[in-house]
């Protein structure tokens, strides 16, 4: 089969609607269920890119979480700590495969832009992983195969319509891509970087040393903004995205977003949020919401008004300003990458904020003295790559 009709494009006006193989080659992928459309097969193509490269990057199962042709998280399968078990719901699910692992922390970042998400997984997705999806509010998968338990659990999702899409891992695309707009073709050659160890090589600073640790996240940041509509920051930290900023006009817009959801990701392990008690058959979505508020600055108004009663079983203490500074000190060792380079030092002083003590950058900015300035004023190290990551 080299064409699937789709029921409408980008929103229902928009017919007809198809994706095709234009050189009469049969179609990658195999449809088992559902009916997946136009911006799914965007996400499922562009999370399958993205997990196939963490994968051969790091050697571990990887996991993203796609919304709108961006990543919401993505991440590799190390093991979690019970407070990620905790904060990403799945303490109840006892031992966890590493490929759910993946999933359970690409989820789990930020929870709220991973609603109704798209899922991508390197490898064969197994029970542990489909019982995670299972409950989460999802419009469907892509992975190169499925258990056959897996594909039973999965396929009961959304009354029986679930989108669970096969795609051959074998299959390598032509090098030049082309694209429409207003009648226009656009031709490019794809691009096929390779990004490893050796990008973080030319380390600028006066701090030359990135761990192992720190390479694998700066990895995970650079190929996660591989496939995240430019401009984009990414930080990571202990094998995954922890905070993504995609499609900003200004740089230090991306990096302040990515930078705030980084922040709300460490505070969910902060002492007053590991206490919340919520009441009793809660649903995912309104406490994944409670959470954001509580941590919000508008908290007050929801404490005085009473509607926490519909949500907490006793009422939780304010989580004031000054606590909320003095735990965020205590985030260390986040690596973060940008798909440009930063123009100016005041990238660097927010990420500081974050924790970030690893960059990898292109460089070439005429401002470039000034951002390694900063950088070795807190000790940072930071690698220039030279290479430009845009993703349109």
């Amino acid at each position: 089969m080299n064409e699937l009709q789709l029921k409408y494009g980008c929103n229902p006006n928009q017919k007809p609607s198809r994706i095709f193989m234009a050189n009469g080659n049969s179609l990658p992928i195999e449809v088992l269920n559902g009916k997946p459309g136009y911006i799914n097969f965007m996400d499922a193509f562009n999370g399958w890119q993205l997990v196939s490269e963490l994968k051969k990057a790091t050697g571990l199962p990887s996991a993203t979480s796609f919304k709108h042709v961006s990543p919401a998280g993505a991440a590799v399968g190390l093991p979690l700590t019970d407070t990620l078990k905790k904060i990403y719901w799945v303490d109840d699910l006892g031992e966890l495969s590493p490929l759910a692992c993946a999933y359970a922390r690409a989820r789990g970042a930020d929870r709220m832009s991973s609603y109704g998400d798209f899922i991508a997984l390197s490898d064969k997705c197994d029970v542990s992983t489909a019982k995670i999806i299972q409950r989460e509010v999802s419009d469907g998968v892509i992975a190169p195969d499925y258990d056959p338990e897996a594909l039973e659990i999965l396929k009961s999702k959304k009354k029986g319509n679930y989108n669970i899409i096969k795609i051959d891992p074998e299959y390598v695309p032509e090098p030049i891509e082309r694209k429409q707009v207003f009648g226009v073709t656009f031709e490019q050659g794809r691009n096929e970087l390779v990004i490893d160890d050796k990008l973080f090589s030319n380390i600028v600073t006066e701090n030359k040393n990135i761990p192992e640790s720190a390479k694998i996240d700066l990895a995970i940041a650079m190929i996660t903004l591989k496939y995240t509509q430019s401009n984009s920051v990414a930080y990571a930290c202990g094998g995954q995205a922890i905070g993504i900023g995609a499609g900003q006009q200004s740089r230090i817009h991306c990096t302040r977003l990515a930078g705030t959801k980084a922040d709300n990701w460490y505070l969910r392990q902060s002492p007053q949020v590991m206490g919340l008690q919520f009441v009793d058959n809660i649903r995912r979505a309104d406490r994944d919401n409670a959470i954001d508020l509580y941590i919000g600055e508008d908290y007050m108004d929801v404490l005085a008004d009473g509607a926490w009663e519909n949500i907490f079983k006793v009422k939780p203490a304010v989580f004031t300003t000054e606590e909320k500074k003095a735990w965020l000190a205590t985030m260390k060792g986040v690596s973060l990458g940008s798909d440009a380079f930063f123009p100016f030092g005041d990238n660097i002083e927010r990420a500081h904020r974050s924790g970030v003590e690893y960059i990898a950058q292109p460089g070439g900015s005429i401002r470039d003295d000034n951002v390694i300035d900063t950088c070795n004023k807190y000790g940072i190290a930071m690698a220039f790559t030279g290479i430009r990551l845009f993703h349109h």
